[in-house]
């Protein structure tokens, strides 16, 4: 009744932007900055730092920067970074579209929620990429709401899930705005970045 993906590092990639490298000092600055990013450079982070999730599954892969230039910075990097996890989600949809037997791009819908979501340049940037509306929620630590619910379920004070489900909000949703050939040329790039990552050919 449901395919679920993993993705080792997402928020993680934001993380090492603040902490590893130094070059934000909070996790929202990482939007403002990918917005200002030179639109001319095709930086590729592929964030393998623990290997690669769905669906590639390479545990022993390590991450990799592509399209280096003179002219890269701590923009292009922040950019980069939150692209990484667009690009991620885009191969693990692509691979569920797949997986399940009379899936259309034209049907999707994609629910988010975590900290991440709480920029709208990655949430415009994943509506992009997936060519399919992304709804953000008002709550958006929904996994935590969902897990309130299911003890409050028990301890009888929440009434059926058909109930609880009618309590989603949406905050805001994304439209897809990026054209097919900007699209196209740029998960060609993400998907050459990742082979050339892969330690199993």
């Amino acid at each position: 009744y449901a395919l679920e993906g993993s993705i080792f590092i997402a928020g993680a990639a934001v993380q090492w932007l603040r902490d590893g490298l130094g070059i934000i000092g909070s996790a929202a600055e990482a939007g403002a900055m990918a917005e200002a990013a030179d639109p001319n450079q095709a930086v590729y982070l592929v964030p393998a730092f623990t290997g690669l999730g769905a669906p590639w599954w390479d545990a022993e892969a390590r991450g990799a920067l592509y399209g280096l230039t003179r002219g890269t910075g701590p923009k292009e990097l922040a950019r980069a970074a939150l692209e990484s996890v667009c690009y991620q989600s885009a191969d693990l949809l692509a691979a569920m579209q797949a997986d399940w037997a009379g899936a259309s791009a034209a049907q999707t819908v994609l629910r988010v929620d975590g900290g991440m979501v709480a920029s709208d340049w990655t949430m415009q940037r994943l509506a992009d990429l997936i060519a399919a509306p992304v709804d953000r929620p008002k709550v958006l630590e929904t996994t935590a709401l969902g897990a309130a619910y299911l003890a409050g379920s028990k301890a009888g004070i929440f009434g059926t899930p058909e109930e609880f489900a009618k309590r989603w909000a949406l905050d805001r949703r994304f439209s897809p705005m990026m054209t097919e050939a900007d699209r196209s040329a740029r998960l060609a790039g993400w998907t050459s970045a990742v082979s050339r990552t892969l330690t199993q050919a």
